[in-house]
């Protein structure tokens, strides 16, 4: 009573200023009673060392930066998301070690997978083990869910449907013939496994089709051997690494075919500060480009910035896609119950940063397509598909020599 005759006692504006320093204080006590439960513990191993570090460490850089979305925008079933990571070295053992660390020693309650297709093979092989549901951004080997496994999620493409678009583009060019090298891995073998069917679909001869060893990068010998066969496109099944000593080959023995396109590398930051203007003309296959036209894609692309200092990449978008489609099914199933969210991860349907989410029983995607970009004069420009270009791919490869 004594509190209601000081408040109508105050002039209108004191009054104002009361109440909206109350209705703050409250709001803090809210936010404050939300983080107060323990934390949501998400793991993940990350390649931070060893082949795979630059896209590894991007991928945790996007996750990261997701976690801070969901805890800015008030936590996850009120409870505050701690990201809980280890390096595993771009190695599928220590990855597999990592995640029973995880699981047994560290007891988090969401899974992430790790970055490449090899690792991720290995680390789901525990995730079943423990009955555990795991999502995996960038995982992209169809081996992954051939194996009748009910815990491994896919957000991004699968391998096998990478260079479709490329190709039908290249054959309706007029370009005939494709020289395929990859690397002896899962993703690019099956990379490689798509190249030939898709080849054959559009009608283009495939004159040249090798694996290399996964950490080579002395390609003067196979450079060698594949400008012999005079391919219009060479296709590569490649890293980041193995993509630069590829092109800084092509280069020094003057091989210049009517296009070059590779995975992984070209969408990287790391190859065009490798290459230079050697990077330009180069195609890469990427799931994901600010200009892709997927929602959220400026500001997200915008806010990494930010955060980070450097341009967003595909394996940003991974690492941030595949940490929204597993709070899409926590939010669904209100729970951190693993049988709940596995089965709101096998129904449901969503859009992430990276593009449509919807998997088959295996926890395949179905939907995702990939894009093609082309290094232009420095920039990384999507040219594929053409209804969502920014600019038209440039045929044929400007000539070494010609730079």
């Amino acid at each position: 009573m004594v509190i209601m005759n000081q408040i109508q006692s105050l002039s209108m504006m004191a009054r104002r200023s009361f109440f909206l320093a109350l209705a703050i204080a409250s709001a803090q006590l809210v936010t404050q009673g939300a983080f107060a439960a323990e934390p949501i513990r998400v793991g993940v191993t990350a390649s931070l060392t060893g082949a795979y570090a630059a896209p590894g460490s991007n991928l945790l850089a996007g996750l990261k930066m997701w976690a801070h979305d969901v805890n800015a925008r008030g936590a996850l079933l009120g409870r505050e998301v701690e990201i809980v990571s280890y390096d595993d070295k771009s190695d599928p053992a220590t990855s597999a070690q990592l995640y029973e660390r995880l699981i047994s020693d560290d007891e988090v309650d969401l899974l992430i997978g790790p970055y490449a297709s090899d690792v991720t093979l290995a680390a789901s092989d525990v995730a079943e083990r423990y009955n555990f549901p795991m999502v995996s951004g960038s995982a992209a080997a169809t081996d992954i869910w051939s194996r009748g496994y009910r815990n491994i999620f896919q957000v991004d493409t699968p391998a096998d449907r990478y260079m479709d678009l490329l190709i039908e583009s290249a054959g309706n060019a007029g370009l005939t013939t494709i020289a395929l090298a990859y690397a002896g891995s899962d993703f690019p073998r099956e990379v490689a496994r798509g190249v030939r069917t898709q080849a054959a679909a559009v009608g283009m001869k495939i004159v040249f089709d090798e694996e290399y060893p996964e950490d080579n990068t002395d390609f003067t010998e196979l450079v060698t051997r594949i400008k012999a066969t005079r391919p219009d496109l060479v296709i590569g099944g490649t890293y980041l690494q193995d993509s630069i000593a590829f092109v800084r080959e092509a280069r020094r023995q003057n091989f210049s075919p009517n296009a070059l396109a590779f995975t992984v590398g070209p969408a990287l930051v790391e190859f065009g500060e490798a290459l230079g203007a050697d990077a330009d003309g180069i195609l890469g296959v990427v799931s994901w480009m600010r200009s892709g036209h997927v929602p959220m894609s400026y500001d997200f692309s915008f806010r990494y910035k930010e955060m980070t200092g450097r341009n967003a990449g595909a394996h940003a978008a991974y690492g941030y896609a595949a940490g929204q489609v597993l709070e899409a099914a926590v939010r669904l199933a209100d729970s951190l119950d693993h049988n709940l969210v596995r089965d709101q991860l096998r129904e449901m349907k969503f859009s992430s940063v990276l593009g449509r989410y919807r998997v088959d029983d295996s926890g395949k995607q179905l939907a995702k397509k990939t894009f093609v970009m082309q290094r232009q004069n420095g920039y990384r420009l999507l040219v594929l598909p053409i209804e969502r270009r920014e600019s038209p791919i440039i045929y044929p490869l400007k000539p070494w020599l010609e730079r």
